[in-house]
């Protein structure tokens, strides 16, 4: 990594100034240099720019949060970038609320909505291209040849169909602001800080809570997006099997980095930390250390989703053996949990409550562990007790869109509580987990972990399974892991 200079740049009093490395290598700026560097720069200006694909959806949701909240300024931040280590930064990644909203990625963005008549007027405010002519933008660690091109306002403009403004005068902008003010929390603290006077932590949550209800139902374009997450993430999933020798001989870092190449290539990243569990690791729910041996005879539980370029993910999970075929106890509980599945997503279903296939799910696996005699019947009882828990660990799913565990902060009623309609998109992945020390079951039990997960649409007039790409019944597993091993 290249080691940055230290300026020597002149200051105006409205100017911060550019940060140095305590230890490089160049004392200063001459003043030869510095006026060489303003000059002698092409015109990279891009005027030709057509909106983003999701531009009319993004306006659409806008025009449904003025709507919700008239008379009142909105602020919602993308969030600011954050220091791995010294002065290394995390991979940027906006605020799901910003994006959603806007379409723009990038760090320091905030979407504020003005009350104007009976609606608002949008303006996105960004960083604009680096200052030439004080040296920032090859000064500056943030600079344009530190860290690549960003675009210009007017760009800006074209792309997302926003007005856009300098982010650097917004602060004071908004501490002097006027008026019921409500702002996105936890993603960039100057704004938090030039509103601390003018908002409450109940009216910003309110804020946040409808943000989130919004992404409940989605359109076209996120069932889209999803949808090539999901057909990403399938061929993430032949990837893997294909090197199951290669993660035997390493570990399961193997399968982890042979997901991750996928995702890289097609998507944006994963969309969460991928979970290549094999053996009695496939008992721990969100195993991503990802540091354990791979052995033939054992199962791999991998638990892994592409995320797209526009931020919407898959969330896929596949519990394989690692030799390709499963053992006879193996299979007995891969069977069980695979109907347990179908019981669930057989629920889904417009009209339906939500938690219909989470109980659909549960009741199978409960007949299941009475029949194995692991748990004293009848099933009303175990279920009525949760006794089942003890081996199911988890709920049978979640919603899905640009967060894996998406529309979180929704109220319970219209979430938990509430009816599927058309357009909502959830896992169904219900699991069966024999702790290696646990001592209520037979030896042969402990250390064998299933889940099967799949990404299941709501449709007007049941549901479909985006990601049956993937086989799901064990024998069906078997014949496509031996075809892709070939």
């Amino acid at each position: 990594m290249a080691d940055e200079l230290i300026p020597e740049t002149p200051e105006t009093e409205s100017e911060e100034p550019i940060k140095q490395r305590k230890n490089g290598l160049y004392p200063g700026v001459s003043d030869e240099l510095a006026e060489n560097m303003q000059s002698g720069w092409a015109d990279t200006e891009l005027r030709d720019l057509k909106p983003v694909e999701q531009a009319a959806e993004t306006a659409r949701r806008r025009a449904a949060l003025s709507a919700r909240f008239p008379g009142e300024r909105l602020v919602i931040p993308a969030g600011n970038l954050k220091t791995r280590s010294n002065d290394t930064e995390y991979a940027f990644r906006s605020s799901v609320e910003y994006a959603y909203l806007t379409g723009n990625q990038t760090e320091d963005g905030v979407l504020v909505l003005e009350p104007a008549g009976e609606g608002h007027t949008a303006t996105i405010y960004l960083l604009p291209r680096s200052d030439r002519a004080n040296g920032e933008f090859w000064l500056d660690g943030q600079g344009e040849l530190w860290v690549g091109r960003r675009h210009s306002l007017a760009e800006s403009e074209s792309l997302y169909g926003i007005p856009a403004a300098d982010v650097r005068e917004l602060a004071r902008k908004l501490a002097e602001a006027t008026g019921p003010v409500r702002v996105v929390r936890g993603y960039d603290a100057g704004i938090e800080a030039a509103l601390t006077d003018k908002v409450t932590a109940e009216r910003d949550e309110e804020l946040r809570v409808f943000l989130s209800e919004l992404r409940l139902v989605k359109d076209a374009f996120e069932i889209g997006e999803l949808q090539k997450a999901v057909d990403s993430t399938v061929r993430g999933f032949e990837d893997v099997v294909k090197v199951l020798d290669k993660a035997e001989a390493t570990s399961e870092r193997y399968i982890e980095g042979t997901f991750f190449l996928r995702a890289r290539v097609e998507g944006n990243d994963i969309g969460y930390g991928s979970i290549c569990a094999a053996g009695p690791h496939a008992c721990t729910l969100h195993w991503v250390r990802n540091d354990g041996p791979v052995r033939s005879g054992d199962l791999l539980l991998l638990d892994a989703g592409v995320e797209t370029h526009t931020l919407y993910t898959a969330d896929v999970t596949r519990t394989l053996p690692v030799n390709g075929r499963y053992s006879e106890l193996q299979r007995k509980v891969y069977d069980a949990v695979y109907e347990a599945q179908e019981a669930g997503i057989a629920a889904v279903r417009p009209g339906a409550k939500y938690r219909d296939f989470h109980d659909a799910a549960q009741r199978v696996l409960a007949e299941k562990l009475v029949e194995w005699g692991l748990v004293e019947g009848p099933v009303e009882r175990v279920l009525e007790l949760g006794l089942q828990r003890r081996w199911t660990l988890h709920g049978t799913g979640h919603m899905l869109g640009m967060d894996v565990h998406d529309c979180a902060v929704a109220r319970t009623e219209t979430y938990v509580d509430g009816v599927l309609e058309p357009g909502m998109v959830l896992t169904v992945e219900p699991g069966l987990y024999f702790q290696a020390d646990d001592l209520t079951v037979p030896e042969e039990y402990r250390g064998v972990g299933v889940r099967i997960e799949d990404d299941i649409l709501v449709t007007e007039d049941g549901n479909r399974n985006l990601s049956a790409g993937l086989p799901r019944r064990s024998d069906e597993v078997e014949a496509w892991m031996a075809a892709l091993k070939g």
